[in-house]
């Protein structure tokens, strides 16, 4: 069993958190909600409710095997906070799995790391990780291997980006 870090805000799209999330705890992995403070309420864009299990500041990447990155607006709001660029940058450093769905890859932008990742995103992002340097496939699910990082588009991938990211922790 694994343990799965999410970092989610407010304005998540719903399905790109639920659906990944139910898909790794049926496979029999943990998941922590991560958000600006335990405890912190997060509402989804469609009517999704969250509570964060934990405060960006009382986690280490130490504490986990695997990083997910919804979409929706979350990760927009997420880059602007130097604490969530710094934990999803020591994940990309760490050799660990970092799945990202739709805007999650926004995060690597700031990161300073995109220049060494093949991915993919929703088509409004992958223009900016391109001018970033990533290498940037138009793919349901882009693995690169070299960075254990599976990425996929939008919530018209989740099959095959469940299918992924559950075989890259089993």
């Amino acid at each position: 069993m694994s343990k799965v870090a999410v970092i989610v805000t407010n304005d998540v799209e719903d399905i790109e958190y639920t659906s990944p999330v139910e898909a790794l705890q049926k496979a029999g992995h943990e998941i922590t909600t991560i958000e600006n403070e335990a405890g912190s309420k997060i509402a989804g864009k469609h009517g999704l409710e969250l509570t964060a299990d934990k405060g960006i500041d009382d986690v280490s990447v130490d504490d986990f095997d695997g990083l997910l990155i919804p979409g929706g607006f979350s990760p927009d709001q997420l880059r602007v906070d130097e604490r969530f660029v710094d934990f999803v940058k020591d994940f990309l450093l760490s050799n660990k799995n970092v799945f990202a769905i739709c805007h999650g890859p926004q995060l690597f932008v700031q990161s300073g790391l995109s220049s060494a990742l093949k991915l993919t995103a929703f088509t409004s992002v992958r223009p900016d990780l391109y001018y970033a340097g990533a290498q940037v496939l138009d793919e349901p699910v882009v693995i690169d291997e070299k960075h254990k990082l599976i990425t996929s588009r939008t919530p018209d991938d989740l099959d095959d980006f469940n299918r992924e990211i559950t075989a890259a922790l089993a």
